[in-house]
């Protein structure tokens, strides 16, 4: 579960520098490691925690553009339909504000998530470009489900989700626009009954009120539900009329497991405690290893490699059975969707023909820069000499591994370029690295890093 706050919250870590014999890493890579050192981060250590800015002012394109920040329409390339990004661009959504910067790669990244940010920072946009990324039109059901606490903020929650989907010139033939229903109180609900039974709509506003009353009838179901947005969250827990009915959306009605939870709110006066409940109660999943995102992203940032090379674990047979899509490529999408200065990220795994990997491989030979991420597959036998900065997303399953991920840097003949190995583990992990040390005999100079 991410948190998007106006501060960062418990997310110090630390890194060491580690300097390793001559013989073992051409051109002397330095290795550093990152892990998260707070204790509630510990405990909820899969969760990205992000920082949003108070301010909702959009930033002027050209400056924005100076300044290395994406504009909407790069954020929301390969994510949401491109009638969608033409609606908002052509309603003037162009320059994200600093919630929607930051909080846009963690949502398309699939991840749970608290939008706390001042009224009017653009949380709504936010969570709605997520719903428009995810639903499927030709599917008749409903895939998306916002619950505000007054008939009033679903007004207009409603008019902003239909004026983005209001251009259907756009479609492809054949394939559907997107139904929206306002499900509040103080409206008819015949007539909403009648439609949810005929051709249920593909997002659905609700006031807890009648939803309540919805699905208590078993006329409104959501066993399709892909996104689930709490608006206001901090008001409606706060109700005692509200939270039974809350909890049993959260944890009855539908499957924490199957769908994305979104709680948003201006004000949550006890955001730590909030963050703690959210997960102790069951109402969100947690998203493995979440906070890895955030962290190499940072690095990324920081370092400013030239080329890279990202390891990560390969996907475990129970995630395959479970059709969850395989590490690498969660990933890679998170990086597409929130990373400045690489022109293409690359991706090599077992799971790809050989025709593939070969053509990956001449691409990146012949690039002047690249950023791969890759499993161990690129660990022997690939030489990218231009290669200086090696990450290890998840560590490698012993020291032999590690040297030949190690390896793959510093390779560029006569060349005084430094070289880097830093490796994002979690407290637990810090042992599996002693022991690589104590094997191949390199000693670690600790030194802080701030998120």
């Amino acid at each position: 579960m991410a948190c998007l706050s106006a501060t960062l919250l418990n997310s110090r870590s630390w890194t060491a520098r580690v300097h390793g014999p001559h013989h073992l890493y051409p051109n002397r890579p330095n290795h550093t490691f990152v892990v998260s050192m707070n204790g509630m981060v510990h405990s909820m250590r899969e969760h990205t925690l992000l920082k949003a800015s108070l301010s909702s002012s959009y930033i002027e394109v050209e400056t924005a553009k100076k300044e290395g920040v994406l504009t909407l329409q790069e954020l929301c390339q390969g994510h949401v339909p491109e009638h969608i990004i033409c609606r908002m661009e052509e309603v003037g959504y162009v320059v994200p504000t600093k919630v929607q910067q930051e909080a846009l790669p963690v949502l398309f990244a699939g991840c749970d998530c608290v939008l706390h940010a001042q009224t009017g920072s653009g949380k709504t946009l936010a969570y709605l470009l997520r719903i428009f990324s995810v639903i499927n039109t030709q599917r008749s059901a409903v895939q998306a489900l916002i619950v505000v606490p007054t008939r009033e903020l679903g007004i207009q929650v409603t008019k902003v989700a239909r004026v983005l989907s209001a251009n259907s010139e756009q479609l492809n033939s054949g394939e559907k626009s997107c139904t929206i229903m306002a499900l509040l109180d103080g409206g008819t609900l015949k007539r909403h009954k009648s439609w949810l039974k005929a051709e249920p709509p593909t997002i659905v506003i609700a006031t807890l009120g009648s939803l309540t009353q919805m699905l208590e009838k078993n006329i409104l179901k959501l066993d399709a539900m892909q996104v689930l947005v709490i608006d206001e969250v901090d008001f409606m827990f706060n109700s005692s009329k509200h939270v039974s009915s809350l909890r049993k959306l959260l944890t009855s009605y539908s499957c924490r497991k199957s769908r994305q939870t979104i709680f948003a709110s201006a004000s949550i006066p006890q955001h730590r405690r909030f963050l703690y409940d959210a997960v102790q109660q069951k109402w969100t999943k947690v998203c493995s290893k979440g906070e890895r995102y955030l962290t190499l992203l940072s690095l990324l940032k920081s370092d400013e490699p030239h080329s890279a090379i990202v390891f990560v674990g390969v996907q475990s047979e129970k995630s395959k059975k479970a059709g969850d899509p395989p590490p690498t490529t969660l990933l890679v999408n998170f990086l597409k969707s929130s990373l400045v200065g690489f022109s293409e990220i690359s991706l090599l795994e077992e799971d790809m023909n050989f025709n593939q990997r070969a053509a990956s491989l001449t691409e990146l030979q012949q690039g002047s820069s690249h950023l791969l991420v890759a499993t161990d597959i690129a660990a022997r036998g690939v030489d990218l000499p231009g290669t200086t900065h090696i990450y290890n997303f998840n560590l490698p399953k012993d020291a032999v591994n590690y040297l030949h991920r190690a390896g793959r840097a510093g390779r560029k003949p006569f060349s005084d370029e430094k070289c880097y190995v830093t490796s994002i583990i979690t407290p637990q992990e810090q042992f599996v690295l002693q022991r690589f040390e104590n094997e191949l005999m390199f000693s670690c100079e600790q030194l802080f890093f701030d998120l």
